[in-house]
């Protein structure tokens, strides 16, 4: 298990785990049956990697507008007098012709072999107003860094507006081996048969498997319960065999 140390200077940002809300960004409480619109939380993929990090929240009570004018960032939103002369104040700046920074007050403690990674937080693929903030992918190593970051935001594109909501969920954050220790190669001939073997299993199951929970979306897409099925089994399996092989 990796553990995450945080130091707050902003209890407001309130790091957790990522949730799903529903109803809210995640979709509407819309059930899996015939004529129903899809949403977000019909999707396992999207599920899991909607949920794999922490999100932070905006902790301001003034709301931001970031809009673009004349190919330039506007910032549009009264934060007073600085709380603190030793912060940057507004927390929000410009960065070149089409990005903006905001001055994280959090600092995030993990092993050497772990990086933080930014990212966008996943209500911006679902918002159907496009009025969610788009943090830039970046990746910290935090165990050698312990200084108080800036994270970088790219402007949206013209008469496009990205809200800063008191409250609101603005980013996530993921935790990652530094070194993508990974080489891409082509599988040989038996592992490509027994990958192909195995999908058209899958494949002729699904009217056995997926049968009873089959249902047919208002944009006339077939779904069922086949792809939720055999996760909940393989993570079964995962537990079982490491409760066999737990000393404990």
């Amino acid at each position: 298990m990796t553990i995450v140390k945080y130091r707050l200077f902003e209890p407001r940002l309130a790091p957790r785990r990522t949730k799903l809300i529903v109803p809210g960004w995640g979709g509407v409480a819309q059930p899996r049956k015939d004529g129903s619109l899809e949403q977000a939380w019909h999707c396992m993929p999207f599920v899991e990697g909607a949920q794999y990090g922490i999100e932070l929240f905006y902790p301001y009570d003034t709301e931001l507008r970031v809009t673009r004018r004349n190919g330039r960032v506007a910032l549009e939103g009264d934060f007073g007098a600085p709380p603190d002369p030793d912060l940057q104040w507004p927390p929000f700046r410009s960065f070149g012709d089409g990005y903006y920074t905001y001055q994280l007050l959090l600092d995030l403690m993990v092993d050497d072999d772990i990086a933080v990674r930014t990212e966008p937080h996943p209500r911006y693929y679902t918002s159907a107003a496009d009025d969610v903030p788009l943090a830039v992918p970046a990746l910290l190593r935090t165990s050698w860094w312990p200084m108080i970051s800036f994270v970088v935001f790219k402007a949206p594109p013209a008469g496009v507006t990205h809200i800063f909501r008191p409250g609101e969920p603005f980013m996530q954050m993921l935790f990652l081996p530094t070194t993508p220790d990974f080489t891409l190669v082509p599988m040989n001939d038996d592992e490509a048969a027994e990958r192909e073997l195995r999908g058209r299993r899958i494949h002729a199951s699904r009217d056995t498997l997926g049968a009873d929970s089959r249902w047919l979306s208002a944009s006339d897409t077939v779904f069922d319960a086949t792809y939720r099925r055999l996760l909940r089994a393989a993570l079964e399996k995962s537990r079982t065999e490491h409760s066999a092989s737990d000393p404990a």
